[in-house]
């Protein structure tokens, strides 16, 4: 995800100082070299000397190191950066970029670069929730520096709420929306992901073995490459990407009106999720009980969301999935041209490495023009690129994409 890339990471004085040993250890692991500059503060919290041994990289300390003073140490560091990231920033330290000090080598180095600058904040939550910080980081958005929004919980201090440093997993998938090509930039992306739960009762209900990883996978990877993306989950145990809109559902009607409520503001639409085809007739107000030897469920179909998105479709492109356990390409072909498709993602879910809950994927493209694409086994989230990236031609075959 990150060969080659340059990045350096600052870190500042708190008690999530720990954490970025994580997210150096996670961008080394995706292939960048990572020079980390650390305050004065931060090393009363993690020695220098972990940071060194993780990436391979001497720590830098000293605005002023008579043995690299040279090379004016602060400007080699700002030149060659792909990428800064400042892991945890503390209140003072983003105060202090706000007001143009540079009195420290982290500080210099920031100022002096032409990188982009990604800024994980972490604080106590009245810090945080202070008029002044928030002056601060609208200030040092205005001037395009990037912030990773810390999370919620419970914070070192004993207060609960907003100021935990973002997971270290997120930030990551933060540099590299940074750090990758925008092909779907201004595209506006609908993606559904997940099963959807159709109700017997208060506590039973109709469903299938959907992970929802696969549409997630497509969620994430538009947004990385510069789409606006909105998310339409059915229930899931998915964390959802960062910087993507989610619209969280349960039935097929629900998605089925959220998707309709959103169309006309969409340009691509990626239907990932597997719903229901079928829900009970009656839903019983209260529980079923277990009185009789068999019981018997009156079903009536569901509304194809799909189908109905393809009398609409204008000029949109609109991407099916067909999840089939036989008769691939004959069911799918049948799917691209009933339901008005550009492209139909068919995987078969009895092959080992293609079914559900598992983090891989075999698949068929079949495009309208009749060409079939097949797809190797591969993880998820690459294969989302792949998809993503056939969109992106069809889109500049509409002549509409870039």
């Amino acid at each position: 995800m990150l060969r080659g890339k340059e990045i350096v990471l600052g870190v500042t004085g708190g008690i999530a100082v720990y954490k970025a040993v994580e997210l150096l250890r996670l961008l080394t692991k995706a292939g960048a070299v990572v020079h980390v500059v650390m305050t004065r503060a931060a090393t009363e919290f993690v020695t220098p000397l972990t940071f060194q041994t993780l990436s391979g990289q001497p720590v830098h300390l000293e605005l002023f190191n008579l043995i690299s003073e040279q090379q004016i140490g602060h400007i080699s560091l700002a030149e060659r950066a792909d990428l800064f990231i400042v892991a945890p920033a503390t209140a003072n330290f983003i105060g202090k970029v706000a007001a143009g000090i540079a009195d420290d080598l982290l500080s210099t180095t920031i100022m002096a670069t032409r990188a982009p600058v990604l800024i994980a904040p972490a604080m106590n939550v009245n810090m945080y929730q202070n008029p002044i910080y928030r002056e601060n980081e609208a200030r040092l958005k205005g001037h395009g520096y990037l912030f990773v929004p810390p999370a919620c919980g419970m914070l070192a201090c004993g207060y609960e709420g907003e100021g935990k440093l973002q997971d270290p997993e997120l930030i990551l998938e933060e540099a590299v929306a940074v750090l990758t090509p925008k092909p779907l930039a201004g595209e506006r992306i609908l993606v559904t992901a997940g099963p959807t739960r159709e109700e017997i009762d208060p506590v039973r209900f109709i469903s299938n073995h959907s992970s929802g990883k696969m549409g997630y996978a497509i969620a994430r990877q538009a947004r990385l490459r510069g789409a606006e993306v909105t998310l339409v989950t059915g229930p899931t145990a998915i964390t959802p990407p960062l910087g993507v809109a989610v619209i969280r559902v349960e039935s097929a009607e629900e998605m089925r009106e959220a998707v309709l409520a959103r169309l006309e503001e969409t340009d691509i639409v990626i239907k990932a999720a597997a719903v229901a085809d079928y829900r009970p007739r009656l839903r019983a107000q209260m529980k079923v009980k277990k009185t009789a030897a068999h019981l018997a469920i009156e079903l009536e179909k569901n509304p194809d969301i799909l189908a109905e998105i393809g009398t609409r479709k204008e000029g949109r492109v609109l991407v099916g999935f067909a999840a089939e356990t036989e008769d691939l390409v004959a069911n799918a072909t049948l799917k691209l041209t009933l339901k008005n498709l550009d492209l139909v993602v068919a995987n078969d879910v009895s092959q080992e490495g293609a079914g559900f809950h598992v983090d891989t994927n075999i698949a068929k493209l079949l495009f309208r023009d009749g060409r079939v694409e097949e797809l190797p086994m591969m993880g998820k989230d690459k294969m989302a690129g792949i998809i993503l990236e056939r969109v992106a031609g069809l889109r500049r075959e509409q002549g509409r994409g870039k």
